[in-house]
């Protein structure tokens, strides 16, 4: 999550494409172990107005239309000898895995297949995207900016994931894996390298870059070697669309995934595709895809136009104008997204047309919970250390130059700087005062929001945590319920696998990844040094210092259960997370009624499109306005608000949905007493769109005074496209 400052406080880029695997696995070829592979895909597109949007987490940010729709694409891998050994990779446009969400999702899948799947073996991951719908997450920190629970919200999300791991349940059947990765070099870019610098100069030495520029890939084929998607995993945050951006997308990874289904099936409309292409989260944290830097935007201000101040991120002292730029910037945010999206699109086409490693191997997986409050352990010197129960630093405040703060909040304050009065005195009305204890564990950072201490109406973050692994072969997939670091996924790779081969669980070919934020949204991971210098990030690792440590070393204790002769029995848990949803509060009012105003209907067409006799061309946008009714009516799940229609054959044919980046839809409450609206459809033609005769068509729905909603069906005026 980006900040809750605003509204609690007031081509290219695919060089370097050999196969070598420089995590330890090597590309050499063979025959590839044989699986049981199942891909699924499935919509979870919550309410598109009227709606927080989660990510920022800015009040302000209320969404007003649709841009991309959501979704859920799963994969599933099963042992072909024995197949209730599986596991399931769930890939979600969301900003995070939530315990409550999760919950739901393996109560229905467990209850309906339940020799197949549990709690254990069921990953749900992020792709950390920030243009999202908001208000699904159980904890009541990221509830305040959406006022409450959602519960429209978090259904769509559910119900679409199990739809999609039903439809990768059924499309189950032998196949092989392999893997490879690529270097994706202008796809991010560290947004605290002075965090980052922080860490050993002989550590960093080591690496090329601040930044992981490796694009790792999973290809799934069938059993003649046709492939049928792919799991990548790439450490780029979902901020290429701001804080300005109300209509509901799927940032770069949800327009990846789009793209290149696309460019595998063309013909097929968005959702309906059998090939699935995952753009997987990795070590996030100091990410962002504003890969131009970032720059101060004071207009009248000596500074305006210069690169922000290093350590800080500040512009005049201040951090609300420095703000990063994407590499569309002088055309737009959805441009920037674009060509973020592309790079990841061009990375995984380089390995999906090499000949990769072959995998092989057991399928394994182990899952227990963890309470990280006070949680006392040995580091490798054996030194007893501790985690600490959740607190926010006040350079979470500060935002970062993705999402700049507000007020005198700023990047890099820590308890070596004085703190504003003002907030010493009302951080007490908001949470608890930290007591010493509290002050002590967190240490350096100075405790702004302390959120673990903080139970009413109900827990404003959790204590306790997901820890999760699975194995696929000689692929070890870390689930992380939290944003890691650059330098902090290095090191939790790095010892995973030391710990995975020294144990003799894998071979020198053993290959680890992150994904994440997944399960529980535990905010950041930083390394003890990044930490230190209490950056966004460092003040956002709400269980103090020696957070990362402690994941290596709860990880690290659990490789043995995913050995080859591991029964499957899982470890020893701490009590899962409380169940949060009979506490749930919303103060979202439900849609009370539409009208379509005297004298016109639903769906009746205001202001039409350009005259048939004068043809559009490429590049241009077709737009019509329409008498309108709150899509809350009806999320229209697996279909759409809006299609382009073309007249082939004497008959009408849909060929644009409300998923193709290429349309946009956009509602507006025109009067909230009358309960009248209008929806706007934008479609700017492609270039190779075919000549001929087109109509925008919108299906809305309707709440009547009395009686039940209604759907109706508008369109505009035929109109053509010239060769």
């Amino acid at each position: 999550m980006q900040l809750l400052h605003q509204g609690l406080l007031c081509l290219t880029a695919f060089l370097a494409s050999t196969n070598v695997l420089s995590n330890g696995a090597r590309g050499v070829q063979g025959v590839a172990g044989q699986y049981l592979l199942g891909l699924g895909i499935g919509d979870i597109t919550g309410p598109v107005v009227e709606t927080n949007m989660m990510g920022y987490a800015s009040l302000a940010q209320t969404d007003t239309g649709l841009h991309l729709r959501q979704r859920s694409r799963a994969w599933i891998v099963a042992d072909a000898n024995n197949d209730t050994n599986r596991v399931v990779f769930i890939n979600a446009d969301i900003a995070m895995g939530d315990t409550g969400v999760r919950r739901s999702i393996v109560a229905a899948l467990s209850a309906e297949f339940p020799e197949y799947y549990n709690n254990a073996n069921i990953a749900l991951v992020s792709t950390h995207q920030h243009s999202g719908v908001g208000g699904y997450l159980e904890n009541l920190l990221p509830q305040v900016t959406a006022l409450g629970y959602v519960k429209q919200a978090a259904d769509a999300i559910v119900n679409g994931t199990v739809l999609a791991v039903r439809r990768a349940h059924e499309s189950l059947k032998p196949g092989s894996l392999s893997l490879g990765n690529t270097t994706v070099v202008d796809g991010n870019r560290n947004r605290s390298p002075s965090a980052y610098l922080a860490n050993p100069a002989e550590e960093r030495a080591r690496y090329d870059y601040d930044q992981d520029k490796d694009l790792t890939l999973l290809r799934f084929d069938d059993e003649s070697g046709n492939a049928r998607g792919f799991l990548s995993f790439f450490a780029v945050h979902g901020t290429s669309l701001y804080e300005n951006n109300t209509l509901v997308s799927s940032d770069n990874k949800g327009m990846a995934a789009y793209l290149y289904e696309h460019l595998v099936e063309p013909d097929s409309m968005p959702g309906n595709n059998t090939f699935v292409a995952g753009f997987t989260q990795s070590n996030v944290g100091d990410t962002s895809p504003n890969t131009l830097g970032a720059y101060c935007e004071s207009p009248g201000e000596a500074w305006d136009g210069q690169l922000c101040e290093f350590e800080h991120s500040t512009c005049g002292n201040k951090t609300e104008d420095c703000h990063g730029r994407g590499p569309g910037f002088r055309t737009s945010d959805f441009e920037s997204n674009r060509i973020i999206a592309q790079l990841q699109v061009d990375g995984a086409q380089t390995l999906m047309g090499q000949t990769l490693a072959p995998v092989t191997g057991a399928v394994k997986y182990v899952h227990t919970y963890l309470n990280m409050s006070y949680r006392q352990f040995e580091l490798p010197n054996g030194t007893t250390v501790q985690t600490c129960p959740p607190a926010m630093g006040y350079s979470f405040a500060g935002g970062t130059t993705d999402g700049p703060g507000a007020f005198d909040f700023i990047q890099g304050d820590n308890s070596s700087n004085p703190q504003n009065p003002f907030w010493e005195l009302v951080k007490g009305a908001v949470t608890p005062l930290p007591p010493q204890e509290q002050i002590d564990c967190q240490f350096p950072k100075p405790i702004l929001l302390d959120t673990g201490y903080a139970h009413t109406p109900y827990d404003w973050s959790p204590n306790t945590v997901d820890i999760q692994m699975l194995r696929v072969g000689n692929l070890v997939m870390l689930i992380m319920p939290g944003e890691l670091t650059t330098m902090a996924g290095r090191r939790m790779r790095e010892a995973l696998r030391t710990k995975l081969i020294s144990e003799g669980v894998l071979g020198d070919d053993a290959y680890v990844v992150i994904a994440g934020p997944a399960n529980t949204y535990a905010h950041y991971v930083t390394t003890p040094e990044e930490y230190a210098v209490q950056r966004y990030e460092g003040a956002s690792t709400i269980f103090g210092q020696w957070t990362l440590n402690s994941y290596i070393d709860k990880y690290g204790s659990l490789v043995g259960y995913l050995a080859d002769n591991a029964t499957g029995e899982q470890p020893p848990s701490d009590p899962a997370p409380p169940d949060l949803s009979g506490k749930a509060i919303s103060l979202q009012t439900g849609v009370v009624f539409d009208f379509a105003g005297i004298g016109k209907a639903f769906g009746d067409v205001l202001t039409d499109v350009r005259n048939a006799s004068a043809p559009y061309s490429a590049g241009e946008a077709v737009i019509a306005t329409f008498v309108g009714a709150n899509p809350r009516n009806n999320l229209r799940l697996e279909h759409t608000f809006l299609s382009v229609d073309q007249f082939v054959d004497d008959q009408w044919k849909p060929v644009r949905s409300d998923s193709h980046p290429s349309t946009t839809y956009q509602w507006t409450r025109t009067d909230t007493v009358l309960g009248t609206s209008t929806v706007n459809i934008t479609w700017v033609i492609e270039d190779g769109t075919p000549a001929g005769t087109y109509r925008l068509t919108y299906f809305g729905d309707y709440k009547p005074v009395i009686g039940s909603i209604t759907p109706f069906v508008g369109h505009s005026s035929n109109f053509t496209i010239s060769a």
